[in-house]
C-alpha cells in the first residue's frame, strides 16, 4: 500500500503538500500565540510604566511577605516570647530609613536576629558532627560563639548598609528631581500636578525618589493639607537633605514667596554639595590605592633590590665569616 503511494507521483505531491499545510499551520499557529504574548506584555509594561501602579503592585508584593512574617512573629509571641524591643522608637526609625516601613518591621528584625543566633551555630555544629573526626569542645564553643555574634551583629550591619544605599542613592538624584519639577512649576503646573509628574518621569532612573513623590501626591489626593503631606514624605525619607526640603516648601507656602526660586536656590545647593561629595571621593583614590600598593608591591620591590645582595652575602661573605 505504501509502496503504491509512493510510486505515484500524484499522490507524492499530495503527501507533500499536506505536511507543507500542517506545517504551516503549526507555524501560524505557534507565531500568533507568540505574538499574543507579546502584546500582552507590552500592555503590561506600559501600564507598568505608572508610577502609581507600579507602586501599588509593590506595595501588594511586599505586603504579602510582611503578612507571612508577621504570621511567624504572632505565633511566637503567643508562645510567650516578647519581640518588642526595648528602644522600640528609634528602631522604628531605622527600619524606616533602610525603606521597611511595616509597623511590625522592628518585631521581624528582633525575630531574624534570634533565628540566626541560634541557626549559625546549630549549623556549625551540624557540620562539625557530621565530619569523621569531630573536632575538640573548646575549638565548638570558640567558633559557636563567635557565630552567634554574626547573627546578633549581621542585621544591624545589614539595616545599616540599607540606610547608607538608600540616602546616597535619594540624594545623588534628588536634583535632578527638583530641576524637573522647576520646569514644571515654571510652566504653570501647581506643585501636586508637578509632584506627580516628575514622580511619572523619574520611576526608572530614581524610583525611590518616585516612590516618595508618589506617596506625597497620594496623601493630597485623599484631602491631607499641603504641610501634612510633605512632613509624612519627610519622615518617610528620614533623610536630613529631604526634610530640609520639605521645610522650606512649607515655610514658602505659608509666607507666600515663590516656590520656584526656593527649588532653584536648593537644586542649585544640593548639586554643588553632590560635586563636592564626587570630588571627595576622587581625592580618596590615591590614599586608598596606597594600600594595595604597600601590601603587595613594596615586598616585591624591597625583595627584588634585596636578593642580589642577600646572594652575595651568602656566597661571599658567610664563608669568609666561617673561617
Amino acid at each position: 500500500m505504501i509502496e503504491t503511494l509512493i510510486s505515484n507521483s500524484a499522490m507524492r505531491w499530495l503527501i507533500l503538500g499536506l505536511i507543507f499545510g500542517l506545517v504551516a499551520l503549526v507555524t501560524l499557529g505557534v507565531l500568533n500565540f507568540v505574538n499574543r504574548r507579546a502584546a500582552v506584555k507590552s500592555t503590561l509594561q506600559e501600564i507598568t510604566k505608572d508610577t502609581t501602579y507600579r507602586v501599588g503592585l509593590e506595595s501588594n508584593r511586599v505586603a504579602s511577605r510582611e503578612a507571612h512574617w508577621r504570621s511567624i512573629a504572632d505565633r511566637i509571641e503567643k508562645s510567650g516570647l516578647n519581640l518588642t524591643d526595648a528602644n522600640n522608637v528609634r528602631l522604628r526609625e531605622k527600619m524606616i530609613a533602610a525603606g521597611f516601613k511595616s509597623p511590625d518591621a522592628p518585631r521581624i528584625y528582633s525575630l531574624t536576629r534570634l533565628l540566626l543566633i541560634f541557626l549559625l551555630p546549630g549549623l556549625f555544629v551540624l557540620a562539625a558532627v557530621t565530619r569523621d573526626e569531630p573536632p575538640s569542645f573548646l575549638s565548638i564553643y570558640v567558633f559557636g560563639s563567635i557565630l552567634g555574634l554574626m547573627g546578633l551583629y549581621l542585621p544591624a550591619l545589614f539595616i545599616r548598609a540599607k540606610i547608607d544605599r538608600r540616602r546616597e542613592a535619594v540624594i545623588n538624584g534628588f536634583p535632578d528631581a527638583l530641576d524637573l519639577m522647576l520646569v514644571c512649576m515654571e510652566a504653570g503646573l501647581g506643585i501636586e500636578a508637578a509632584m506627580d509628574r516628575v514622580g511619572r518621569e523619574v520611576a526608572r532612573s530614581h524610583p525611590l525618589i518616585a516612590e516618595l513623590f508618589a506617596g506625597a501626591v497620594l496623601l493630597l489626593r485623599a484631602g491631607a493639607s499641603r504641610e501634612e503631606a510633605m512632613r509624612k514624605m519627610a519622615d518617610n525619607a528620614a533623610i536630613d537633605e529631604i526634610r530640609a526640603f520639605t521645610t522650606l516648601l512649607i515655610q514658602s507656602d505659608r509666607l507666600g514667596t515663590s516656590i520656584s526660586q526656593t527649588l532653584r536656590v536648593y537644586a542649585a545647593e544640593m548639586r554643588e554639595k553632590r560635586q563636592m561629595r564626587a570630588e571627595e571621593k576622587a581625592h580618596r583614590l590615591p590614599v586608598l590605592l596606597s594600600i594595595p600598593l604597600v601590601v603587595f608591591m613594596l615586598p616585591t620591590m624591597i625583595g627584588v633590590l634585596m636578593l642580589p645582595a642577600a646572594i652575595r652575602m651568602v656566597r661571599d661573605i658567610f664563608p669568609l665569616m666561617n673561617r
